[in-house]
């Protein structure tokens, strides 16, 4: 049976998967509850990969990688190669012996080939098992160019989360954020891409003008953002492969916040105009620009719901600042947040199910939830400054950037970036190269 499920993905990368199937018995499967709170961590091998000696090193990052990724997640608790019995280095389709796997408590076992081909690509195969079972779960095969073998390892660790848990996984995306340097009272704020493990850092921008707050297209190949560039604020576009980035209109004002619709062929943005912002969408087929709210209020942090139909943002129409949501359209506005504090940066979940925040509330910042009508409002995380939330593509991790309260001499307090689940467990610190903000979690890459 062969599958070809993932096409090019852009610029030279190109992967080619095929499903690698073993008899099994049909018993119960290995499987991962993660909808329930926090969850035990499943103890699971993953042996660097077999290969001939030159493609050693390959087969043993590719396996790092994966591991790390599934470790990240909080659900996941990879066993120390040390302890291993088996030694699989084979590269036949035999089973492995359960019993040695099962002697130091691996629930789930995950083998694989590497293989540089006579073409000089990679061919790299993986499968994993249910130890206990004694049986294969799922096994693919790819083929792509030797330089993306992290991108390689990222999708394995997508499979085997899947599998395991019944949801997509979040590991071949990338972020974009506010990436921070030079002293505080002139600090430099470039763009700056990523992998969602912080490897393959880069700059998008040079640092001239001041940018804020980046939001991937669901394509992910285009960043629309804020600029100072010309001392003028604009919300620009930004194409990832060729840098090419051109403002959005002209606009009289200051035009901010800006995120693309789910289809992507609009933008929606505020524009700030005589002490009030409105909310407004550019259509980027005809560029005709719509107002979608007139009062004299502070509208802005607009948000599209995953279908398209309505719209979250942050008001101060009724004296403080609070969300609501209204229809696509710009009718129907509603209050949803009615805690104590002051409300902002919404942003809505992928699944279509929660409402992501920023929350204010005495001294203190909040990062939580609650569902598009208001009810169930949790606080995930708290902190000096917490802010800035944003989806990892399946709904279930949000990553948002935290800082410290500076010295008497106004030292210290760089942001950096982190995320948590949505049980408000599994607070990891995500690394970058310095001080970084306003992160953008993309799609799925494929």
């Amino acid at each position: 049976m062969r599958k070809s499920f993932l096409a090019a993905l852009g610029g030279v990368f190109g992967v080619l998967a095929s499903a690698l199937c073993l008899a099994s018995s049909a018993r119960a499967e290995l499987r991962l509850d993660i909808t329930s709170g926090q969850v035990q961590p499943m103890p699971i091998a993953i042996p660097a990969f077999a290969g001939a000696s030159g493609d050693g090193a390959a087969g043993s990052n590719i396996a790092g990688v994966i591991s790390a990724d599934l470790e990240r997640s909080g659900l996941f608790r990879p066993i120390d190669p040390r302890s291993f019995i088996q030694n699989v280095s084979v590269t036949d389709n035999t089973a492995p012996r359960f019993a040695d796997w099962r002697q130091i408590n691996a629930q789930a076992l995950v083998t694989g080939t590497v293989q540089t081909q006579a073409d000089g690509r990679l061919g790299v195969q993986f499968r994993l098992w249910d130890v206990d079972a004694e049986q294969q779960l799922t096994g693919y095969g790819y083929t792509t160019t030797s330089q993306n073998w992290r991108r390689i390892a990222h999708i394995i660790a997508d499979e085997i989360y899947k599998r395991i848990t019944g949801e997509d996984g979040y590991f071949d995306t990338r972020i974009v954020y506010v990436a921070e340097s030079g002293p505080e009272q002139n600090r430099i704020k470039r763009l700056a891409i990523m992998d969602q493990d912080g490897a393959n850092n880069r700059y998008l921008t040079d640092g001239r003008a001041l940018v804020l707050t980046p939001r991937f297209s669901p394509s992910a190949q285009e960043i629309t953002y804020l600029s100072f560039a010309g001392k003028k604020p604009r919300v620009y576009l930004l194409n990832i492969d060729s840098g090419q980035q051109e403002a959005l209109g002209d606009f009289p004002g200051m035009t901010f916040a800006p995120r693309f619709s789910p289809g992507g062929n609009r933008v929606i943005f505020s524009r700030a105009v005589n002490g009030a912002s409105n909310i407004y969408v550019f259509d980027l087929r005809t560029h005709n620009a719509t107002r979608l709210t007139s009062d004299d209020a502070i509208d802005t942090s607009p948000c599209y719901s995953p279908d398209g139909r309505q719209i979250v943002f942050n008001s101060d129409r009724g004296g403080s600042q609070q969300l609501y949501v209204m229809d696509a359209s710009g009718g129907g506005a509603h209050r949803i947040s009615f805690g104590s504090g002051k409300y902002g940066t919404p942003v809505w979940s992928p699944r279509g199910d929660l409402i992501a925040f920023t929350k204010i509330s005495g001294s203190s910042f909040y990062i939580g939830v609650m569902h598009p009508d208001g009810s169930g409002e949790r606080l995930l995380t708290q902190g000096f400054l917490v802010e800035g939330p944003t989806w990892a593509p399946n709904g279930r991790v949000l990553m948002y950037f935290t800082e410290g309260p500076s010295d008497s001499r106004g030292y210290g307090g760089s942001p950096h970036l982190q995320t948590i689940d949505l049980t408000g467990y599994n607070q990891r610190d995500v690394p970058t190269p310095g001080p970084a903000s306003d992160p953008a979690w993309s799609p799925l890459l494929r």
